[in-house]
């Protein structure tokens, strides 16, 4: 320790305050250079999509202004390895320590032990955190020593030990180093889209540390009484809305843990906060998500039930395009693939619906899905997608049965019974009355007549027919079922 510079290496954390990395290395003392590397290519096949790259570029903007502020300005390299533009700036900089917070995407956490590996050999002090989860996920285990694959079993051993510490103060100052170090343009990274797609994702949202503690404030305030009855309606505003807040780190697990805390303190209650807060188990289920990730990595393109390997998926492009461009004829899961492309979200009730309708009544690969959504949404989240997808196609964790095939209409006139979600997100059938919004090819002609509804030209007929979509899945189904049973009598 002492006045020799120490660098931090900003990833997924792109926040001042509660951020360890950037308190360990004030305690460190000396200058500080904060550093920021866009390297897609080490991300593996997963390098960040369009509508991720595009809320990256808000947030750093808001990083480096808080980190000018406080007296350091965020340096930014791209072109080369991170290893190398490392050593780079720590040769310039004559720095002696290097600080960051730990990711658990497999190609990223690999590539940080080898990072690791050769600062420590060339002599740097090296120190990494884990400060984007409540739980340690290598800490987890059931009584077998094996890894969890049911929720409720992880996240009832984790309740037990969770204790998360109070959150870290942000900085009052900062020092910069003296010598002045070369940086790129936050523009010289292209994270911008070149044609302007993006407008409605910045009507939507508010990228960067201010943004995610203002939602957080709002949904403790205003929605979190109500969370658990209005979460399951798209077209409330009935849930967080911060999830891509705490993918990019622009605020931690444990802050919205002791917030939720808070709130429930000034609500009388004085049970533990996971004893009545159903959000919690939301943050628990993300846990999971990056539990599983760590402990299964190929999980991402593989399925963790081997035996949907040999899953007879087809390829239809005509198919997948319609449900990309929310023509599919089902209006909810029309207004819910609008409303990702539109926003770059989707409330999760009707991301359910939608991903079921891809994978189990177009019998398109859940692979397919997952790489869409991971171009789309602004909280594209390796662990949370991977989750997500295979808990749909029935092949992972805990994950739905194959044979639970979510109905669009049914679910349309439960979810959103007065059509408000989809009069909002799929104009051209605003105007049917509720009882026919849901299946507007149902509606008698003078009722279609009457909404200024042409179908199949306005609006879609139906691609599928759900019930002999479901047969087809069914059949599909009992395929693989009679393949693994003759596999296990050999």
């Amino acid at each position: 320790m002492g006045q020799s510079p120490s660098v931090v290496w900003f990833r997924s954390d792109l926040r001042v305050a509660d951020n360890p990395a950037l308190s360990a290395a004030v305690q460190w003392g000396g200058p500080i250079i904060p550093l920021f590397i866009w390297a897609p290519d080490e991300e593996g096949d997963w390098a960040p999509g369009a509508a991720s790259r595009w809320w990256l570029h808000q947030s750093l903007a808001r990083l480096s202004d808080s980190l000018k502020s406080l007296g350091a300005p965020l340096i930014i390299r791209h072109g080369g390895r991170s290893s190398e533009i490392l050593e780079d700036v720590v040769r310039k900089s004559q720095a002696v320590a290097v600080f960051w917070n730990r990711r658990c995407e497999p190609a990223v956490f690999e590539r940080d032990r080898q990072v690791e590996q050769r600062l420590r050999k060339s002599g740097c002090h090296v120190e990494v955190f884990p400060a984007n989860l409540l739980t340690n996920p290598w800490a987890v285990r059931n009584k077998s020593g094996k890894p969890f694959q049911v929720f409720t079993a992880f996240w009832n051993s984790c309740l037990g030990s969770i204790e998360p510490a109070s959150p870290l103060p942000p900085p009052k100052r900062l020092m910069r180093v003296s010598k002045l170090l070369e940086s790129a343009s936050l523009k010289a990274l292209e994270l911008e889209p070149r044609i302007n797609w993006a407008s409605g994702l910045a009507a939507a949202w508010q990228p960067g540390e201010a943004g995610a503690k203002k939602a957080l404030r709002k949904f403790c305030s205003v929605n979190l009484t109500e969370y658990r009855a209005q979460r399951d309606f798209p077209a409330n505003d009935g849930t967080s809305r911060f999830s891509p807040h705490l993918h990019f780190g622009e605020i931690s697990c444990r802050e919205v843990w002791h917030m939720l805390g808070s709130a429930a303190q000034g609500s009388g209650r004085k049970a533990p906060v996971w004893k009545h807060n159903k959000y919690v188990s939301e943050l628990g289920w993300r846990e999971f998500a990056h539990y599983l990730l760590c402990h299964f990595p190929d999980t991402t393109d593989k399925p963790l039930r081997s035996e949907f390997e040999h899953f007879p998926w087809r390829k239809n492009e005509r198919l997948l395009e319609a449900w990309q461009r929310g023509r599919t004829g089902y209006p909810l899961v029309d207004a819910g693939m609008r409303e990702l492309w539109a926003t770059g979200w989707m409330h999760n009730r009707v991301r359910m619906i939608a991903a079921s309708f891809l994978v189990k009544e177009l019998l398109i690969p859940w692979q397919t899905g997952a790489r869409w959504f991971w171009d789309t949404l602004v909280d594209a989240d390796l662990a949370n997608n991977t989750l997500g997808w295979q808990w749909t196609a029935g092949c992972g964790a805990d994950a739905a049965p194959f044979f639970r095939i979510f109905n669009p209409v049914s679910h349309g006139e439960k979810f959103d019974p007065k059509g408000e979600y989809v009069r909002r997100w799929v104009p051209e059938v605003a105007r049917l009355p509720e009882q026919w919004i849901h299946k507007p090819w149902q509606a008698p002609v003078a009722v279609l007549r009457g909404a200024g509804i042409d179908l199949g030209r306005s609006y879609p007929f139906p691609i599928v027919d759900h019930s002999e979509a479901r047969t087809k899945a069914m059949a599909a189904f009992d395929r693989l079922k009679m393949r693994r049973l003759k596999k296990n009598l050999r």
